[in-house]
């Protein structure tokens, strides 16, 4: 995989607050550990993102049809950090219906000019997709996840 940040870190626990879960209905705050014990994907958007609505969400439903029975935990979070208008914690149900992804979806705003998976992953804008591996380690984490090639890693570290 090509990975675009510039460091391995121990992935920070999630500090966003308003999530809904897989169905739409409002949920507490999600953990990290309510993705699983294995590899986890967050994937990070904005509603009026082109990128992330021409690539960002086939790849990522892609890789949810992939490995849904792999032990793999995904979570989608709306990075607002500019256009608040339009990026609306109502726009969730919204685009989770869109693409038929019965994943939580968190929404993240600004908090001192940025939103908090955005300072504490720092991520470069979106679409962004995190990886971070059983151990809780950050793999990956940039614009372009190469799908096949995750889909291909996990599915060999599953017959190990």
């Amino acid at each position: 995989m090509n990975r675009e940040t510039t460091s391995h870190l121990k992935a920070p626990e999630l500090r966003v607050a308003h999530w809904i879960d897989g169905n739409g209905q409002p949920c507490a705050p999600l953990t990290l550990a309510d993705l699983g014990a294995g590899y986890k994907v967050l994937y990070c958007f904005q509603h009026w993102c082109a990128g992330c609505h021409d690539t960002g969400f086939p790849t990522l439903k892609k890789m949810i049809a992939a490995l849904s029975t792999k032990a793999v935990g995904f979570a989608v979070v709306q990075t607002v950090f500019e256009g608040e208008e339009t990026n609306t914690p109502e726009r969730l149900r919204e685009t989770q219906l869109r693409y038929d992804l019965p994943v939580p979806f968190g929404h993240d705003a600004a908090v001192e000019g940025y939103p908090t998976i955005m300072r504490d992953y720092r991520t470069g804008g979106t679409p962004w997709f995190i990886v971070i591996d059983p151990t809780g380690e950050v793999m990956y984490g940039g614009f372009h996840l190469d799908a096949e090639a995750f889909i291909a890693s996990v599915e060999y570290a599953s017959t190990r």
